[in-house]
């Protein structure tokens, strides 16, 4: 039993390659898929890639949580959980690109890209110096934040997949929630970058 928050991780961690991988093939950009991809399998793709996204989201609230509920966690995990969590964001900020994004998407999924590449060096480099990041809690408002917006983007792209009415009030409601939300986390992305920034400069430096 518990195997089970580090097995949720880990299905994070398929769900988001498959999720990449299902959004690309639709956008026609995988080889092998180009030359057969009929609007039908398109959609599907589309709609595969949704739930998987969804699910994947799922997991990163119960893998932590059960890890503390059932006394379970491990250095593994503690590895691996962000490792998933980065994947997952950055798989749907590349798929939806794939996806021909809104340039309303563009620049906030740059900015949400470039933080945790940058981020996750700093993570590097104080490490190897025995400096640790701790995670704050904005941070974790961040990841959900992230996750709220990109699935929505996603639902976007995906709506009429779902055989929802293009050009429909619903749409564009749905539309400006995720394009707020998307800016919304980008600007929450970077203040969070901004404090491990901080954060690594003063224990590097009292060191």
């Amino acid at each position: 039993m518990k195997h089970i928050p580090n097995l949720l991780t880990g299905l994070r961690l398929a769900l988001a390659l498959f999720m990449f991988f299902a959004l690309a093939a639709a956008a026609g950009d995988v080889p092998w898929f180009s030359d057969t991809l009929t609007l039908p399998l398109q959609q599907s793709l589309q709609r595969w890639a949704f739930g998987a996204f969804v699910v994947a989201a799922v997991t990163d609230f119960f893998d932590g949580w059960l890890a503390r509920r059932m006394n379970a966690t491990t250095i593994w995990g503690a590895i691996l959980d962000p490792i998933a969590d980065k994947v997952l964001v950055c798989g749907a900020v590349l798929g939806l690109l794939c996806e021909g994004a809104n340039p309303a998407v563009v620049l906030p999924a740059a900015l949400i890209l470039f933080r945790e590449f940058t981020v996750s060096a700093l993570r590097e480099v104080a490490a190897g110096k025995a400096v640790k990041l701790p995670v704050t809690v904005l941070a974790k408002w961040k990841t959900t934040l992230q996750l709220v917006a990109l699935g929505a983007e996603i639902l976007v792209v995906a709506w009429v997949a779902f055989h929802l009415p293009p050009n429909s009030t619903a749409l564009n409601y749905v539309t400006v929630f995720a394009h707020s939300v998307l800016w919304l986390a980008a600007l929450v992305t970077l203040i969070t970058g901004a404090q491990y920034w901080e954060q690594a400069r003063k224990a590097l430096s009292e060191g």
